[in-house]
């Protein structure tokens, strides 16, 4: 038999409640990137969602207020990078507002549309832009995928109670 939340506990919906209530779902951590105005913007997520099949689209989040976002409402093509345990410093500069998230030691490369693509991680996809939907504060990008690399190694890295993981055995 399952036992009957207390109600008492329960909250109204809220910020606070959603990120509370998040912190508590592991997700994978992927890096977006595109090209615009002559130079490479991306951030972390962790809001990459496969769509489709048939044809093939994935989703992501993205806050309208991000210094990433310019570039990204306007982009045709984007960078999916999924990043391995061992790129926890990398998704951590991806992550801070005013890093310089190309310099080194950042290992990157111009790819197929002229997407910026990242060195090392365990798979890549490039993808062309087909919608940009509101959703509050941010918009939900929806792509296509173009190509991509599965190829790469490690374990993925995870992002859980506010913090990147690893794996555990």
């Amino acid at each position: 038999m399952r036992a009957t939340p207390d109600l008492a506990t329960h909250r109204l919906a809220s910020p606070d409640l959603l990120r509370s209530v998040f912190r508590r779902h592991a997700a994978g951590v992927a890096v977006i990137t595109a090209q615009g105005g002559g130079r490479p913007v991306g951030f972390t997520a962790t809001s990459l969602t496969s769509v489709s099949a048939e044809p093939p689209l994935v989703s992501f989040g993205i806050g309208v207020g991000s210094s990433s976002w310019p570039v990204i409402a306007e982009a045709e093509n984007v960078g999916v990078h999924i990043l391995g345990e061992h790129q926890e410093d990398l998704a951590g500069t991806f992550a801070t507002s005013g890093a310089d998230r190309f310099g080194a030691p950042t290992s990157w490369r111009e790819g197929p549309e002229g997407v910026p693509l990242l060195d090392d991680v365990i798979a890549w996809l490039v993808c062309r832009v087909v919608a940009r939907v509101p959703a509050g504060d941010h918009r939900i990008v929806l792509a296509e995928v173009v190509l991509g690399d599965p190829s790469g190694s490690g374990r993925p890295l995870l992002y859980h109670q506010g913090r990147f993981n690893g794996l555990r055995d």
